[in-house]
Parts: C-alpha cells; sequence; structure tokens
C-alpha cells in the first residue's frame, strides 16, 4: 500500500507541475481524501437517516399535514441535527448509496484520466459493476433511485423508487467510462438507461411549447421540480446526440422549455412550480445551471446561453456571502439548523468547473470556496466535514451529502484546468 501512495504522490507531484496552481493544492487533499475512503468504505450514514425508520417517516409525515402538532413530533429530530449530528448511528443504518457511487466512477475517471494511472480507472469500473448490482427492479429499463424509504410533502416514496434526479449522474457515470474505454457494455447501458428517462416518466403540458416532468415514474409523487427537468433535459439531450436519435430531443426540449420558462425576472429558479415550494437554495440552483451548460455544450441552445448568463448573475449575487462562501439559501422554506453546508460547495465547484473563464466574478468565488473548503473542512483522516452548524460542526461522512460530489467536483476541475493547460500550450 506504501509503494502504492508514493508511486501517485510522484504521479501527482508531475501533473500538478504541468497543469494550473490550483492543482498543487488540491491534488495532495484528493489523495489524502482516497486514502480516508480506502478505511471508512463506501457505505456511510445519511442525512435522512433521521427520518427513514417508520416512526421517522410518520414524524415527518405528520409535520407536512399538521406542522403544530408535527413540530413537536419531529423536535427531538431536530435537536439531534443541530446539536448531537453523530446521533444518526441510532435512528438508522449505514447504506450504499447509487448516486453517491456514480460520482466516485466520475472522479476516479477525471483522477485516472489526469494522471495516466490505470489504477484509477479500475476503481471507476468497481463502482460501475456495483451500479449493475443496485439497479432498481421491476423495470425493464435501467434505473437507480434511494435504498430508503423517502418521506415527502406528496407521501412517501419507497426505497428502490426511480428517481430523475439520481438517474442522469449513473447514465454520466457510465458514458465518461464509455468515452474513455469504448466498451460497448457501457454503451448499451447507457442506451437502456435512456429509454428508462424518455417513456417511464410522465409528461404534463405547462404551456404549448413545454412540458413538466415527475420525480418518480409515478405522477403522483411529485412534480413541477424545476431540478428534476433539468436533468432529464440534459440526459436526453445527450443520448439524442449520441445515438443520434431524435425522439429523445423532442422530450427533452420541451422539459427544457419548461426549465427556462419557469426562470424568475431576476434570474433565479424557484425549487419548484407547485405554488408550495417557492425557496431559493445554493445546490439546487447549480444543479439547474450544470445541467443548462452540459445542454449548451452540446448543442449550442441560444436558449440556454440566455437563462445562464442570466442565472450566474443572481447566483453569484445572491448565494454567497460578504467573504465569498456559500450561503445554503436566499429565500428559505423554513428554520435550518445549520450555516453552511458541503454540498453548496461541491456544487459551486462543480459549476465553476463547468463554465471556467465566462464569468470573472464566478471565478474570482472558486478561489474563495476552494481556499475553504481545502484549508477549514478536510479533517485531519481525509474526509470532509459535513455541514457547518450553528454551533460547531456535523462531521459525520455521508457519501451521498456531500462527499462524493465534492471528490467529484475537484476532480473534474484538475482535469478542466489539465485540458485548458493543454490547449494554450498547443496554442502557444
Amino acid at each position: 500500500m506504501n509503494s502504492q501512495i508514493e508511486a501517485e504522490n510522484s504521479a501527482a507531484g508531475t501533473a500538478a507541475k504541468s497543469s494550473r496552481p490550483e492543482t498543487n493544492k488540491i491534488l495532495p487533499a484528493v489523495l489524502r481524501f482516497i486514502e480516508w475512503l480506502n478505511q471508512y468504505g463506501e457505505t456511510s450514514y445519511d442525512f435522512q437517516d433521521y427520518y427513514a425508520s417508520d416512526l421517522g417517516r410518520y414524524a415527518k409525515a405528520l409535520y407536512y399535514r399538521k406542522p403544530r402538532l408535527g413540530t413537536l413530533a419531529v423536535a427531538p429530530m431536530v435537536f439531534s441535527e443541530a446539536f448531537m449530528p453523530s446521533a444518526k448511528a441510532i435512528f438508522w443504518k449505514r447504506q450504499r448509496f447509487p448516486i453517491a457511487d456514480a460520482h466516485y466512477a466520475m472522479g476516479f475517471a477525471s483522477l485516472s484520466k489526469l494522471l495516466k494511472q490505470q489504477s484509477y480507472f479500475s476503481r471507476t469500473v468497481h463502482f460501475l459493476e456495483v451500479l449493475k448490482q443496485t439497479r432498481c427492479s421491476g423495470y425493464s429499463n435501467w434505473c437507480w433511485g434511494y435504498p430508503f424509504n423517502w418521506e415527502t410533502i406528496r407521501g412517501t416514496i419507497k426505497a428502490g423508487t426511480p428517481l430523475i434526479t439520481t438517474v442522469p449522474y449513473v447514465y454520466e457515470a457510465f458514458k465518461q467510462a464509455w468515452e474513455m474505454d469504448k466498451a460497448d457494455e457501457w454503451l448499451q447501458i447507457m442506451h437502456s438507461i435512456a429509454e428508462h428517462a424518455m417513456v417511464d416518466y410522465k409528461d404534463i403540458p405547462t404551456s404549448p411549447r413545454a412540458s413538466t416532468c415527475s420525480y418518480t415514474p409515478n405522477p403522483e409523487q411529485s412534480i413541477g421540480v424545476v431540478n428534476a427537468n433539468a436533468y432529464r433535459a440534459f440526459l436526453l439531450t445527450s443520448a439524442s446526440h449520441v445515438f443520434s436519435d431524435t425522439r429523445y430531443w423532442e422530450v427533452a426540449e420541451r422539459n427544457l422549455n419548461f426549465v427556462l420558462e419557469s426562470q424568475n425576472e431576476d434570474g433565479s429558479w424557484f425549487y419548484a412550480k407547485d405554488g408550495k415550494r417557492g425557496f431559493i437554495d445554493h445546490f439546487h440552483t447549480c444543479f439547474v445551471l450544470k445541467a443548462l451548460t452540459k445542454i449548451e455544450a452540446i448543442n449550442g441552445h441560444s436558449g440556454c446561453t440566455a437563462a445562464i448568463e442570466r442565472g450566474v448573475a443572481y447566483y453569484v449575487a445572491n448565494l454567497f456571502d460578504e467573504a465569498g462562501l456559500p450561503k445554503p439559501f436566499s429565500s428559505r422554506p423554513r428554520l435550518t439548523v445549520y450555516r453552511r453546508e458541503l454540498y453548496d460547495y461541491a456544487e459551486c465547484i462543480n459549476l465553476a468547473a463547468l463554465l471556467k473563464g465566462r464569468f470573472p466574478a464566478l471565478d474570482r468565488l472558486l478561489s474563495s470556496v476552494l481556499h475553504d473548503v481545502l484549508t477549514v473542512w478536510q479533517k485531519p483522516d481525509g474526509s470532509f466535514r459535513s455541514r457547518r452548524l450553528l454551533l460547531g460542526w456535523d462531521n459525520t461522512p455521508m457519501h451521498r451529502w456531500a462527499q462524493a460530489q465534492l471528490f467529484r467536483s475537484l476532480c473534474l476541475l484538475m482535469s478542466r484546468n489539465a485540458e485548458s493547460s493543454q490547449s494554450q500550450g498547443e496554442l502557444e
């Protein structure tokens, strides 16, 4: 193991010298994180653990139905979340999360390409093999969801229900591997995922040009969620390009138009267009902007370009504090028990990597965010803190929230920096 780590550090040093200065800071942190991941394992607790049991779901459902009475029911969970977050272990068990496995697969793929080390691509293949085993049962095409029963404002989404907010990440993971090794198996899985995304979700017209898709195959569980439509639009746009199949774009375009028509005058997006979930938060805003940026990169959609420009203007002006660090909300849905969220850092870095060089204000914020997450949020063991609470920290590492997302974002940023440096070298 020591010789392997030494070899990786040597390769890291070589890559750092040939890339941007950011890489000098990011690579050592990423390698320390990998050492932690090797020791900790690929299952973890989750912030939803408080509400995963039958008792927890009942308390949360009561909160949605009868807020005053429900507040008393969820009070013990909220207290634990705010002051004793390590007590998650009392409420539920460690689990594997497909959305996290997909992010780890993508992160290791980017690292393999950056450092030219096959061992990291082997880790990618490992996570893809895991994803093959954890797909949802009962569906002819490949799809994934959460491993726990998720209580929402519209009722319980059962464990193993496909989620259009999870499936696109798995599609991306298989696509990134396919682009590197051209394995036909990955391509066939991507095609099956695209078919699932196209046929298993319901579309409800919202205008002559737009439709909103359901969050799950059951439209009763949630509709009108903006980031869900953005995710599906991206996946199907990508599939239309990869498989030269216009059927996918015909569906994607209507979901894309829903996202574009849902943008507020100030450039923001509410979480949902249902009259009930009108909050504006950091990482869901990033989800929408990421999807639009990826669609724009595929087909040059002018509507995406305009929405990105307005969206980024709102984002940098309203979702960062005076220190240039991510704010969880610009419009809160309720009282929160934390000051900062690791997920916000992860998605900020991801978005900034995709848009690097286009928006100077976002580039400057990226520097502040990187410095903080690498110097304040990373713990001595290599993992990252999960939340900064009103008092203290939540130091429980959670793969879904958002160890995996941050790992992928840091690897993506390094990969993008290396590609940019190579392009500049070729021009010179």
